[in-house]
């Protein structure tokens, strides 16, 4: 089971290093690790366990963060009780396409591997088309818009040596790009 010990924390340079393609079939580690990913993220997202574990909540989560340089990411959002939650692993996921239009956080976005806030308006892509492989090895190409969107460039970031902050504006943090949806 994952605690917040097992994620690696931004001054590690391994976070900075680019993430290797993940090899099918998976090996029973890589099948164990994405579990346990998943798993920390449920848990992180009840505030009872959360609490009890000391756990910072998070929607989505990379290998990288934990040391690991595979191309391998697990998300898990709760939308509410009438939808379906977005769970899934990407296994070598890269961005196909992209809308021109962007989006970002209005409180801005925080991490895992950050334990310290960060002020600043991360600016996305409003809409993604990732190309991934599931566990059993089977290909996928899906849109995704909004939150999902930004959730799932955040931990793509990851795979390539990228933090949210990096894109972060210097000059001016808080600057809104024109063309840009404020969630």
């Amino acid at each position: 089971m994952l605690t917040m010990n097992d994620i690696i924390l931004d001054t590690d340079p391994l976070l900075r290093e680019k993430s290797l393609p993940v090899e099918f079939p998976l090996d029973f580690e890589t099948k164990k690790m994405l579990t346990d990913m998943t798993l920390f993220l449920k848990r992180s997202q009840n505030a009872e366990i959360a609490e009890a574990d000391g756990l910072r909540p998070g929607v989505g989560i990379a290998a990288p963060q934990l040391g690991i340089l595979k191309r391998a990411l697990a998300i898990y959002v709760e939308y509410g009780d009438d939808e379906e939650p977005f769970d899934t692993v990407m296994l070598n996921p890269r961005i196909i396409s992209n809308s021109v239009q962007n989006i970002g956080l209005e409180a801005g976005e925080g991490c895992l591997s950050v334990d310290y806030e960060v002020q600043g308006f991360v600016p996305r892509y409003n809409k993604v088309t990732v190309e991934y492989f599931d566990i059993e090895g089977a290909k996928h190409v899906e849109k995704f818009k909004g939150f999902d969107a930004i959730v799932i460039q955040h931990e793509i970031d990851h795979l390539n040596g990228v933090l949210f902050y990096d894109h972060i504006s210097k000059q001016n943090p808080l600057e809104i790009p024109e063309n840009t949806i404020v969630l």
